[in-house]
């Protein structure tokens, strides 16, 4: 089972701003991912991956 972004972050104990300054972004940019509004660009997807300590088929990359 998949889980969204967000989840993957919560789960790996990161607030927002945390996790974005470990993925080298500003929040709001993480909060447009986490939301659906924008995709994280595929040279964020393995940062993202390991920031999280998340496979990539583990996370649902798009909100429903």
């Amino acid at each position: 089972m998949r889980i969204t972004l967000k989840a993957a972050r919560v789960n790996a104990d990161l607030y927002q701003a945390e996790a974005a300054k470990r993925i080298g972004v500003d929040k709001k940019t993480l909060g447009s991912w986490e939301n659906g509004k924008t995709f994280p660009p595929s040279d964020k997807i393995p940062i993202i991956c390991s920031v999280y300590q998340r496979e990539y088929d583990e996370i649902d990359w798009v909100r429903h």
